[in-house]
C-alpha cells in the first residue's frame, strides 16, 4: 500500500472526513483538508501509523464502575509495564462514570487515585457522557458499558456511528429485540468499528469468540449445550440433603453470585438471555419469547412481590424443592440448569445430568459449552471454567479491549 494508500485509509478508519486533496507537482507531498476540530486527531492518527516507535493509545470512557469495573482498573494500571513495552499499547482512562457522578480527563484518570476523582465529580448524565466523549473526538476511544442497565444499552448505536468502539458487559442489547441486535452489527461494519460483547455469555470464557471462529472458518454450529449460569450451578452443587434450598440461595446472595434480587436468577432468564446471545451468534434470528423456558420454581416463587416476600416463598415451598433433589438423588443424578440450542430452537430448564456426562462434575460458580458442529459431530468442542465473579468478567473486558487495539 503507497504512503497515499496508509494516509487516507488511517483518516477514513478514524472518521475523519476529507473535504479537498492536492498534490504537489513534484508528487513527492500531498495534501488534503480537513475540518478543524478533526486536525489533532488526524495528526495523532497518522503519526501512529507512520511512526513505528509510537505506542498504540486507546482512549477508554466507562460508565459503571462497580465490583467488575474496580477490577478492570485495577487489571489494567497492573498491566501498563507490559502493555507498553511488549504489546506497545498505551491504555488511558478518559472517562469514568457511576449512576451518581462522572469524571473526564483527556491526558489520562490517575488509576490510583480515581475513586477519589469520581466522588467529586460532576453529576452524571447519559447524554453529557456522549456528548463529551463525541466532542473530544479522540482517535481509538472505546466506550466500556460494565452496567446492566437498558438506557445505557440504548446508545451504543450513537458511539459506534461516531466511530468509537462498544465493549459491553451489558447483555440487554444483544438479547433485546432482533432488530436492534442486527442494526448494532450492521453499524459496526458499516462504520468499521468494533462491537464486542464476550463477556455476555461465560463472563472471561471464551465462549463467543470460539463460536465466531468456528462459524468463519465454514463449520456449522448443529447444537449447543450448556450450563451457563454460575449462581445457579453454585446454588445447586450446595443443595443437599442436610441443607435447606432457601438457605443456600441466602448464602449464593451474600457470597454476591447472585443478583440483589435473586428471583431474577433463579427465574432462568439470564440463562435464556445468553443461549438466545448465542443463537443469535449462530446466525438464527430469535427473539427472547422464543426461548422456551421450563422454570422449575412454584407460582407463588414467581408472583413473590418483594425479595422478602420471595424468600419466603421459597420457605413455604421446601418440600417442592426437596423432592426435586430427592428424585435427582433416586436416579444418581446431579441437578444442573441447562441450556440447549438444537434444530433452530432453545431451551432452559432444569435437569437431571447422569454419571459421566460432562456436566455432572461441574463444581462452584464453573460454566461449561458444548459445541456439537459439522467438523466436531460425535466428541463436541468443549469450553470450561470460571463463569461468574468480579475478576474474570474484567479480564474478559480486557481482552476485547486488547482485540480492539490489534483492529
Amino acid at each position: 500500500q503507497g504512503i497515499s494508500g496508509k494516509m487516507f485509509r488511517t483518516l477514513g478508519k478514524n472518521n475523519i472526513n476529507i473535504r479537498a486533496i492536492a498534490q504537489g507537482a513534484s508528487e513527492k507531498n500531498i495534501s488534503a483538508v480537513i475540518a478543524t476540530k478533526d486536525v489533532k486527531k488526524a495528526l495523532n492518527s497518522l503519526h501512529e501509523r507512520f511512526f513505528k516507535d509510537i505506542n498504540k493509545r486507546l482512549n477508554l470512557f466507562i460508565t459503571g464502575v462497580g465490583n467488575v469495573g474496580e477490577k478492570l482498573i485495577e487489571q489494567i494500571h497492573q498491566q501498563q509495564e507490559y502493555l507498553i513495552h511488549t504489546l506497545r499499547i498505551n491504555i488511558r482512562v478518559v472517562g469514568l462514570s457511576n449512576s451518581r457522578k462522572m469524571i473526564f480527563d483527556e491526558e489520562g484518570i490517575s488509576l490510583s487515585s480515581w475513586k477519589d476523582t469520581l466522588n467529586n465529580g460532576k453529576e452524571a448524565s447519559l447524554k453529557e457522557f456522549f456528548e463529551t466523549v463525541k466532542t473530544l473526538n479522540l482517535r481509538n476511544s472505546i466506550f466500556v458499558d460494565i452496567t446492566a442497565n437498558e438506557e445505557v444499552a440504548k446508545v451504543y448505536g450513537n458511539y459506534l456511528k461516531n466511530n468509537i468502539a462498544v465493549v459491553a458487559c451489558n447483555k440487554i442489547a444483544c438479547s433485546a429485540d432482533y432488530k436492534n441486535y442486527s442494526l448494532l452489527k450492521r453499524l459496526s461494519l458499516q462504520y468499521n468499528t468494533p462491537f464486542l460483547f464476550e463477556t455476555n455469555v461465560g463472563a472471561g470464557l471464551p465462549i463467543i469468540d470460539t463460536l465466531n471462529n468456528l462459524i468463519a472458518s465454514g463449520d456449522e454450529i448443529v447444537t449447543i449445550q450448556a450450563v451457563l449460569s454460575g449462581s445457579l450451578n453454585f446454588i445447586f452443587n450446595n443443595f443437599t440433603t442436610d441443607t435447606d434450598f432457601y438457605e443456600v440461595v441466602k448464602q449464593a446472595q451474600q457470597e454476591g453470585y447472585t443478583e440483589p434480587d435473586p428471583g431474577i436468577d433463579l427465574s432462568g432468564v439470564d440463562v435464556a438471555r445468553k443461549i438466545l446471545i448465542l443463537a443469535r451468534e449462530s446466525g438464527m434470528q430469535l427473539d427472547l419469547e422464543d426461548i422456551e423456558n421450563q422454570s422449575f420454581l412454584t407460582p407463588k416463587n414467581l408472583e413473590a412481590a418483594t425479595v422478602e416476600d420471595f424468600y419466603e416463598s421459597l420457605r413455604a415451598d421446601a418440600a417442592h424443592f426437596n423432592q426435586l433433589l430427592a428424585t435427582a438423588n433416586k436416579n444418581n443424578c446431579q441437578l444442573k440448569y441447562v441450556a440447549e440450542l438444537s434444530n433452530g430452537k432453545a431451551k432452559v430448564g432444569l435437569r437431571e445430568i447422569p454419571k459421566g456426562h460432562p456436566f455432572y462434575n461441574l463444581k462452584g460458580k464453573d460454566n461449561i459449552v458444548m459445541f456439537y458442529t459439522k467438523r466436531y459431530p460425535e466428541q463436541p468442542m468443549i469450553i470450561k471454567g470460571a463463569g461468574a465473579g468480579a475478576d474474570v468478567t474484567a479480564s474478559g473486558l480486557f481482552a476485547d479491549i486488547i482485540k480492539v487495539a490489534n483492529k
